[in-house]
């Protein structure tokens, strides 16, 4: 049974930056940095302040176990996917599906014809659960310049034939 996934808020910040840590470190040299993620400190307000929103899923203890939110992107017909982080004991449960599908529907009532995000190219798994869902590695990467060195990999869906 999948538990219910709500609309993330201002307080959350603190369980949503342990999800987030607990998620870097599983990978060798990815290093959770608080200051580098600044969207953490009011992350609803954030969201929402481009348009989007960010779900989080309540676990046990005060928990955050999952998270997923959606933006608009500036002068596309897009929304991008960020901080899809799901507990790694919960992976496989279905808990990423559902998240995902609240994207789904922010993307088709927005009318949005594209879905897009980018991924630290150390999260293999994660890549996988992408294209399960229809992503399409894109020719390209970016680099961070973060602590971690990150590199990361862009991916894209198509949502439906753009006009």
């Amino acid at each position: 049974m999948i538990p219910p996934i709500r609309p993330a808020r201002d307080d959350d910040s603190g369980p949503l930056s342990a999800l987030i840590a607990a998620s870097f470190a599983e990978y060798p040299g990815c290093i959770f940095v608080e200051e580098e993620l600044p969207e953490l400190r009011r992350p609803a307000s954030c969201f929402a302040a481009k348009g989007g929103l960010l779900w989080v899923v309540d676990g046990p203890d005060g928990r955050i176990t999952g998270s997923l939110g959606v933006v608009p992107v500036p002068g596309q017909n897009a929304v991008e996917l960020a901080k899809v982080y799901v507990d790694g004991a919960l992976r496989g449960s279905g808990l990423a599906q559902a998240l995902f599908a609240k994207a789904m529907d922010f993307a088709e009532q927005g009318g949005f014809a594209e879905m897009a995000l980018w991924s630290d190219s150390r999260f293999a798994r994660g890549h996988r659960f992408y294209e399960k869902l229809g992503f399409v590695r894109w020719p390209g990467e970016r680099y961070l310049g973060d602590a971690s060195a990150s590199w990361e990999y862009h991916f894209r869906k198509p949502l439906r034939a753009s006009p």
